[in-house]
């Protein structure tokens, strides 16, 4: 079975609203076709990089070619965790948990996109938290990571409620543009400090080898 040669595919957190795993193909095909749908309002520009500017199909290539290549360059020392987010057996989106030499600097950081259906459910927030609650709780990370831009309200908003704190700023090029962004950092003594939903991790002792764990 695919889960004996790799084992994040037996990797399953629930919520309970929730359950994050990597998708299978058609499920992937269904993620990629929500995205297609549309991940923000038109005009928002919420990503540094900006794979939801083009066509339907063209933002539905984008999450398969990212899926599969998160999944091909996998290493110990560099790895990134995108996690389809269902709800029931809906696909709603897809929060990505990285990190780069996690075994030393017990850091994380987390993207994430819903789609626009979804958007104003408190979904993207437990998926956040089962995500982080992977990395904190089971883990073992000393603290996670993101990027917002100034202007995204939503998402400043959803960090600042998990309990992030101003950890500077990022400025960066897009085009002939410079897009500023608050780094926004979550503890674990902050992480463990609030309350939060109930979260199970199955499947993780088979892979814990592949996050250097």
């Amino acid at each position: 079975m695919l889960n004996d040669v790799w084992p994040l595919f037996g990797l399953t957190i629930r919520t309970p609203r929730l359950e994050l795993r990597l998708p299978r193909e058609e499920e992937l095909a269904e993620l990629a076709q929500l995205a297609g749908l549309g991940v923000h309002e038109p005009g928002q520009r919420p990503f540094l990089t900006p794979w939801t500017e083009g066509s339907a199909e063209e933002r539905a290539r984008s999450v398969l070619q990212g899926h599969w290549d998160r999944l091909g360059a996998w290493e110990v020392d560099d790895w990134r965790l995108g996690l389809g987010v269902f709800e029931g057996d809906r696909p709603v989106g897809v929060v990505t948990l990285r990190a780069t030499d996690f075994p030393v600097v017990r850091e994380v950081a987390t993207t994430s996109w819903l789609g626009l259906a979804h958007h104003r459910r408190g979904l993207g927030t437990q998926a956040r938290e089962a995500a982080l609650s992977l990395a904190f709780d089971h883990l073992g990370a000393e603290a996670a990571l993101t990027e917002v831009f100034q202007d995204n309200a939503a998402s400043q908003g959803v960090s600042r409620k998990l309990g992030y704190e101003h950890d500077g700023i990022s400025r960066d090029a897009r085009g002939d543009e410079v897009l500023v962004s608050d780094r926004l950092r979550l503890t674990r003594s902050g992480w463990q400090s609030r309350p939060r939903p109930e979260v199970t991790v199955d499947g993780l002792a088979q892979c814990r080898s592949f996050f250097g764990a």
